[in-house]
């Protein structure tokens, strides 16, 4: 008897990954990375990872260059994670001069490896997807300097201050990465 309880539990804990909440909340995003190729933002990238989001331009000379270098130093960290369980996501709050072509040289420039993605779009598929990250500004200097890290798989997620130094934003990307995990170190 117990052993069928379990089962039933396992299976009712087992829920799909267009189910989840993530998957309902950014379902049908739809952008262009660094390569030019369409990503739809929560089946691409979003569904079974965890993810560090931020907006920032190619083109700032104010917080994003710090926020990139806090970005490469966690993908360096989380190396052999990258892609496979973590993938970081850029989104530009000035789609109109970050091309695809832009996004890639701005991508060499920071040093960024595979699971990585530089988002851009139209104006309307951009506003959209900040607006569903709470990231939406109507001037592009007005972007927020937050992260914002989730694990789709477990539903916990956190913001944190972009400009923080990098061991502390590793740190939570580390608590939101091994959530659910029994040994989390």
């Amino acid at each position: 008897m117990k052993k069928l309880t379990l089962v039933f539990l396992v299976l009712a804990l087992a829920v799909s990954a267009e189910e989840r909440p993530a998957a309902k909340y950014f379902g049908g995003i739809t952008l262009v990375d660094q390569n030019g190729r369409s990503i739809d933002l929560y089946k691409d990238l979003m569904a079974d990872h965890t993810v560090v989001i931020n907006s920032f331009f190619a083109s700032c000379a104010g917080g994003c260059p710090v926020m990139s270098h806090t970005l490469a130093a966690a993908q360096t960290k989380f190396a052999e994670r990258m892609g496979k369980e973590l993938v970081i996501i850029s989104i530009s709050v000035d789609p109109a001069t970050d091309t695809p072509a832009r996004l890639r040289q701005y991508a060499k420039q920071v040093g960024a490896k595979d699971g990585w993605y530089f988002l851009t779009g139209t104006k309307e598929q951009v506003d959209f997807a900040l607006k569903k990250l709470g990231q939406a500004t109507a001037v592009r200097e007005d972007h927020m300097n937050i992260f914002i890290v989730g694990n789709e798989r477990t539903g916990l997620w956190k913001k944190g201050f972009a400009l923080a130094k990098p061991e502390e934003i590793a740190e939570l990307v580390r608590t939101v990465l091994d959530d659910g995990k029994t040994d989390s170190r």
